[in-house]
């Protein structure tokens, strides 16, 4: 490879950096059942614990993404607790998300739901999240919401509209400076006749209406098949819309496979329509990256720092798209040129270059295999393996 190559390729990887999330260390399950990992993290600490395990080996995971209900037990109190610990594992607090799906109480929704008391306890959840987020200096809020329903008829679709605006924007109004309000979107699942924000364009929409600090997030997993990604992207960057993105990967739907396991050309294509907005605008786009994974079957540490190793691969080869000739065969409307500017770059194999900057940062050259070594997979495992069989739980 180049040298120039390879300068574009350090320059990327010096400034990428992805959000891990906590949830995707503990034992999760599917409608049908929970299956058990002995080393699955079962604690807020031992989540911490690992996730410092992967940033340690990989060196661009930071922060950890925190879910309210689940890792503040006692709400905004529970807050210099996990300032603790993300000072002894070297891990901040990162985005901040509101748990508002789980409780009995949201049976009906939360934000859309016609009983105005849930409303109202949704919305008192989410300002105090927001002052979690405050206390622990988080920028973002990410909000994702199950509201919809099941059957035609059932639900006033205009209604519930307007009483998601009316949260919004009182829950925009207590975002500090600086602060902003991810609004995620999902076409289906678990409300299958109508979900109340189902694509890119009602999160805009009610983004834009509840105040100048809100902004989409794009969860690469909650689009139906065939759906252009990339193209939404480019309409949000345009829009200056993007907030951030979930990032995994998914055969049918949001089923949370790792990063590029399916379609890695599709990241590559995302992350190609970024770095060529940023050559346009000549600055960096404001967006988080962030990973929203829960693997039942892989082990969880190994498939953390499996997707991060793809992202910096997909990364790094969009980082080498020339997009000023990309600007000039588009204009010229030569298609096989523009289109091989594409494929020649996700083509190019740019694992010895990430390995040279991997020891450039003192990092292990294979985080996975450092990983395996180290002996903490083997430790962990017979730390928890008691308490995890104790929480054993079946679908009925």
């Amino acid at each position: 490879m180049k040298s120039r190559e390879s300068d574009k390729i350090f320059g990327a990887l010096e400034s990428f950096r992805i959000e891990i999330p906590s949830w995707g260390f503990a034992n999760t399950g599917t409608r049908f059942g929970k299956f058990l990992q002995p080393a699955a993290a079962t604690s807020i600490e031992e989540k911490f614990s690992d996730a410092g395990q992967v940033h340690l080996l990989t060196g661009i995971c930071p922060t950890l993404a925190l879910h309210v209900l689940w890792d503040f037990p006692q709400g905004v109190t529970s807050t210099p607790a996990v300032e603790k610990l993300a000072s002894q594992y070297g891990v901040q607090p990162g985005s901040i998300n509101p748990n508002v799906f789980e409780e009995q109480c949201y049976k009906y929704g939360s934000f859309g739901n016609p009983d105005k008391s849930v409303r109202e306890r949704a919305l008192r959840h989410t300002k105090d999240s927001i002052e979690i987020a405050c206390e622990l200096r988080s920028r973002d809020i990410s909000m994702w919401f199950a509201d919809g329903s099941n059957y035609p008829g059932t639900a006033n679709i205009r209604q519930r509209k307007q009483w998601f605006v009316e949260c919004l924007k009182a829950a925009h109004a207590e975002l500090a400076a600086g602060q902003r309000l991810l609004m995620e979107y999902k076409p289906f699942e678990p409300a299958f006749y109508h979900t109340d924000i189902a694509d890119w364009g009602m999160a805009l929409l009610l983004a834009r209406a509840a105040g100048p600090q809100a902004k989409v997030l794009v969860d690469t997993g909650h689009h139906y098949s065939s759906q252009n990604i990339e193209q939404i992207v480019a309409w949000l960057l345009s829009e200056e819309m993007l907030g951030g993105f979930h990032f995994n990967d998914r055969r049918y739907a949001d089923d949370d496979l790792t990063m590029g396991s399916i379609d890695p050309y599709q990241v590559f294509r995302i992350f190609n329509e970024i770095l060529y907005f940023e050559w346009e605008m000549g600055k960096r786009a404001d967006i988080a990256y962030m990973i929203d994974q829960s693997h039942n079957l892989k082990g969880k540490i190994e498939a953390m720092i499996q997707t991060v190793k793809m992202a910096q691969e997909l990364y790094s080869k969009a980082a080498l798209v020339d997009h000023a000739q990309l600007a000039e065969v588009q204009k010229n409307a030569e298609l096989v040129r523009a289109e091989s500017l594409l494929q020649d770059a996700f083509a190019t194999d740019v694992r010895p270059v990430i390995q040279e900057w991997r020891a450039s940062k003192g990092l292990p050259l294979d985080p996975m295999e450092a990983l395996r070594q180290s002996g903490y997979l083997q430790r962990i495992t017979k730390d928890r393996a008691e308490r995890n069989a104790r929480s054993i739980t079946s679908y009925a």
